[in-house]
């Protein structure tokens, strides 16, 4: 049945790029309460990284390929359904992203259910169709502590003039035991070893002088606007899956993966707490961001240590910027990024700088991007460093 309707939606995404541009992006049908929009987004992706310890390598693919279909048949209610064909795992042709049902008939207030954004760190708040760069900073990728989309229930309010935003999520997410990362996801993923439990998340935006867009690009030289916001996370095991950890609480090493050193490459989480304090600003042809983040870990073995782990514990210490000035209104935009995390089993701390062009032709629905990236300790390791390039190109309908 799940096979057959991903195909469903495979044919039905093939005809609406192949629709009239007349058609696309928009809204195809409304009638009173009834509305059917569809759209979607391409990013065809070039790489070309170069280690200092090894050979150069590259590849061409997509590294986002996401139609989706939202509308609604009743007042006040909507809902949104968004696969991503170019995001496979395992043997799943596609990965499903966005897909809840949404209530928006109280004042100020909306209310939204199913598999979305929770709402902590402002990067991964961003849609990845309005960054600045090619691809996310630490403080955005949920390998190191921000959780992803998972299934909750989300409220979010604000005041009548949007000066005061803030948001509250609960639900259920994943965490992938990986020891080299702190990766959280949602439950659609279904991994068979990933641990499980409940997930809380609490959001507040100030805009001092009126509602400041968390997209990246001030195209027009507007009026500088700037916001203050704070987060956090709370998620903890509810010991449904541990398969990586003995009754008795302690790691077990025949249940385990074993790497090629002969060391394990999994274990359990049994809680995590996050942290942030982030700011943008926007005017005067400047688009920059700032995020701190602080989110800490434990293993269900007090004892284990290996990779960002030690003694059962870690801390992921996190600082990302990225700003960028619009050379040519609408048109031409030179960006910068600087990105840090350290953890308690790095050895040093993982720095990465970002230098990179933005071409557009028609602000983030059609543009160019080019980054290079120079990574140094990378995963924490002293002296592993890298440099690559990335190319994206970016269509949205």
């Amino acid at each position: 049945m799940t096979h057959r309707l991903y195909a469903w939606f495979a044919r039905g995404a093939l005809a609406v790029v192949l629709a009239p541009a007349a058609l696309a992006g928009i809204v195809v049908y409304e009638e009173g309460d009834r509305k059917i929009e569809i759209g979607g987004r391409i990013q065809l992706q070039y790489l070309h990284l170069h280690p200092e310890s090894g050979d150069s390598t590259d590849k061409l693919f997509f590294r986002r390929l996401r139609p989706y279909l939202a509308g609604s048949v009743t007042e006040n209610w909507s809902g949104k359904i968004q696969f991503d064909f170019g995001e496979a795992l395992d043997q799943n042709e596609v990965a499903i992203k966005d897909a809840y049902m949404r209530y928006t008939g109280f004042r100020n207030t909306t209310l939204t259910f199913g598999n979305l954004k929770t709402g902590f760190s402002r990067e991964f708040e961003t849609s990845s169709k309005y960054q600045q760069l090619v691809a996310r900073g630490f403080a955005g990728d949920h390998n190191f502590g921000s959780p992803s989309r998972s299934m909750v229930l989300r409220y979010n309010g604000h005041t009548e003039g949007k000066k005061l935003n803030w948001s509250a999520a609960g639900g259920m997410a994943q965490h992938d035991p990986a020891v080299n990362r702190m990766d959280f996801e949602s439950v659609v993923v279904n991994q068979a070893d990933f641990n499980e439990g409940p997930l809380l998340v609490g959001r507040v935006d100030v805009h001092p002088l009126g509602q400041t867009p968390f997209r990246r690009g001030d195209f027009e030289h507007g009026d500088p606007k700037f916001n203050l916001s704070a987060a956090a996370f709370s998620w903890s095991n509810d010991d449904d899956v541990n398969r990586y950890t003995l009754d008795s609480g302690m790691f077990d090493p025949v249940a385990s993966d074993i790497d090629d050193d002969g060391l394990p490459d999994r274990a359990d989480l049994d809680s995590a707490t996050g942290f942030e304090l982030s700011a943008g600003f926007r005017g005067l042809g400047i688009s920059a961001d700032v995020e701190l983040q602080t989110i800490r870990g434990e293993t269900v073995d007090p004892a284990f240590s290996r990779g960002i782990y030690v003694a059962g514990e870690t801390q992921l210490d996190i600082l990302a910027f990225d700003g960028g000035y619009m050379v040519l209104r609408n048109r031409l935009e030179v960006t910068v990024g600087w990105d840090s995390i350290d953890a308690d089993g790095y050895e040093e701390q993982w720095e990465r700088l970002t230098l990179g062009l933005n071409a557009f032709v028609n602000r983030h629905n059609l543009k160019f991007q080019l980054n290079y990236f120079m990574d140094e300790n990378l995963l924490g390791v002293r002296g592993d460093d890298a440099d690559s390039i990335q190319f994206q190109a970016q269509y949205v309908f």
